[in-house]
This record gives structure tokens, C-alpha cells and sequence, in this order.
């Protein structure tokens, strides 16, 4: 997949068959949309295309509002290229690009610089200065600049809308597994592992312990069933997000505990997957109190680890 950081760095390819959007989470509304716009590239010869931005368009439109995503770049990236994107086109954005009218965009951008042929868009979809364009505006103004837009209809789980702004909410809420229904896979926080107190091993649980990114959707606080993915090994494990209040105030860390194996994996970079919560976090009167409670965790744990392999035939 070709990767193009800029209009400089772009070359247009045969037949290009492109979607826009930010696509955080790239759940399953996206892949339903990106799907079609690989299915449609591979029926004319084309090119399945991609254009996004960096950085988020909220930080320039609304400055000051926190950011919380649900995918890093490079995840995004991986994701696009396994659905079969051949290309991806990473804008920057800023209050120029913010500035083009929606005339502007669609010719400037779309037609002479990108010279799409197709256009795949959800029917909310909205561009140009002050999100002034619609959907009726782009088929009009594609229709002079010489290329077919698709309109997409929503994509639907239970009743209800999939968008990033659904999943956000579920994720925060503590509600993993109804995240994982609507995102299409478990939700994933990823980082180094960092020294902690050392705690876990003396409760009989040692821990890998991950400082949370400020920028990324995290959990509510609380133990978790989850998976932990290291160099390509998946983990049956106890995932614990919070301060540790029974020990008296601390740094709101990630901490993931191996059910079944005992790793230094300390400096070492691991994704963590989270399948279900299985409670609130809680104080508790002594570390003897809190081990017997971490001891019924993991037996919560492993079933609900059990459960998700079968319903998702896979953990992720």
C-alpha cells in the first residue's frame, strides 16, 4: 500500500476509486464502505483510494477540545491495507484546507489534483468551508467535474447507527463488549510496558503495567477480561485500569496480568484487548481481601475469554 503524505507525493494511478474520512475506529460501517470501494477499483482496473487527514480536523475547527480516539495512525494504516486499500492519501490539515470552499474542494482537490473517477461517501457526508457542502451539492458539482459519487446508506448493529461517536461512548462507559459488537473486534490500547510498585507480584499476579495515552478512548476503571498480543503471541489475561485506591492515591495506569504464563516484558511494546468487564474497581480492607477477590476475577475471566473466542472464532 502506498502511502502518500501530501498532494506533492501523490501520483495518480489507473482508475482511482476513492472515500473520505477520518475513519477513527474504522469500524464496521467503514469496512462495509471500504469494502465497496475495493469491490468497485477491482471491477474497472482501478485503484482503491483513501484520503484522511492529519491531524484530526477538531483540533483545527475546535481548538481546545480534548481528542480522544479510538485508533493510533499506524493501527488505521495496517487496517486499511488488510481490507485491500492500494492507496492512501494523508492530507494535512489546517485552516487553509479548512478555507476551500466546496466548489474548490471538489475541483482543486478532487478532480485536478486526485483525478478520482469514483467517490464512495456516507449520505450525511459534508465538505468544504464550514461544512457548507451536502450530498446534493456534491452530485451536482461532480457531474461537471467528469466523476460519479455513491452515495452509502448508514450501516446498522442492534437497531442503531454505527459511528465512532457510539463506540467512543460504550468504551468510556466501561461497556467493552458491546464496543467489540459494534466495532467488529475487541477495543485495543497499545504501549510500552513501564515499571510499577511491584504489587501484583506480591499479591501473586504479577503485572505489565502501561501508562494510558491522553489522546486515546480509555475503559472506565475497573478489571477486565482481555487479550495481550506480544510479538505476535496471544495472551489469556486480567486487565485492571485505575489507581489502585486500596493502596492509597496512585497514577491511573493500565495494569494486564498473563493467566497462564510469567513474562518480563518490561520495555517491551504490547497491545492490550479488552473482551469484558467483570467489575468496578473498588477499595478494599487488606491486600489479602483484595488477592481473594483477584483469585474470582480470573475465574470470571476465563470465561468470558472462552466466549468471545467462540463468538468471534477469533480474539480480535
Amino acid at each position: 500500500m502506498i502511502v502518500a503524505r501530501g498532494l506533492a507525493n501523490y501520483q495518480s494511478r489507473s482508475y482511482p476509486v476513492l472515500t473520505i474520512g477520518n475513519f477513527d475506529g474504522l469500524h464496521r460501517g467503514h469496512v462495509a464502505l471500504l469494502k465497496q470501494v475495493v469491490a468497485t477499483a477491482g471491477e474497472q482496473g482501478g485503484t482503491p483510494t483513501v484520503l484522511t487527514f492529519d491531524p484530526h480536523p477538531v483540533t483545527v475547527l475546535s481548538p481546545g477540545t480534548p481528542l480522544r480516539l479510538l485508533t493510533d495512525p499506524d493501527d488505521k494504516l495496517a487496517r486499511f491495507e488488510a481490507i485491500g486499500i492500494q492507496q492512501v492519501v494523508l492530507l494535512a490539515f489546517d485552516k487553509s484546507f479548512a478555507a476551500l470552499t466546496p466548489e474548490e474542494f471538489v475541483f482543486k482537490i478532487l478532480r485536478d489534483a486526485l483525478g478520482i473517477r469514483e467517490l464512495y461517501v456516507g449520505e450525511h457526508f459534508a465538505f468544504g468551508a464550514k461544512r457548507a457542502g451536502r450530498l446534493a451539492d456534491l452530485l451536482a458539482l461532480s457531474a461537471r467535474a467528469g466523476f460519479r459519487v455513491n452515495p452509502v446508506l448508514p450501516f446498522f448493529v442492534e437497531g442503531a447507527i454505527v459511528s465512532s461517536t457510539r463506540i467512543r461512548s460504550l468504551v468510556q462507559a466501561g461497556n467493552v463488549a458491546e464496543a467489540a459488537r459494534v466495532l467488529g473486534r475487541h477495543y485495543q490500547l497499545r504501549g510500552m510496558v513501564v515499571r510499577g510498585e511491584g504489587r501484583g507480584q506480591e499479591l501473586g499476579w504479577p503485572t505489565a503495567n502501561l501508562r494510558l495515552p491522553a489522546d486515546r478512548a480509555v475503559p472506565a476503571d475497573g478489571v477486565y477480561a482481555a487479550f495481550t498480543d506480544w510479538k505476535g503471541v496471544e495472551y489469556k489475561s486480567v486487565a485492571y485500569i485505575g489507581t489502585r485506591p486500596t493502596f492509597g492515591p496512585g497514577e491511573r495506569l493500565l495494569e494486564v496480568s498473563l493467566l497462564d504464563d510469567n513474562l518480563s516484558l518490561y520495555g517491551e511494546t504490547i497491545a492490550v484487548r479488552f473482551v469484558d468487564r467483570v467489575r468496578d474497581d473498588a477499595v478494599f480492607r487488606t491486600p489479602e481481601e483484595l488477592s481473594a477477590r483477584i483469585d474470582l476475577d480470573v475465574v470470571h475471566a476465563r470465561a468470558s475469554l472462552a466466549n468471545a473466542m467462540m463468538t468471534f472464532g477469533e480474539s480480535g
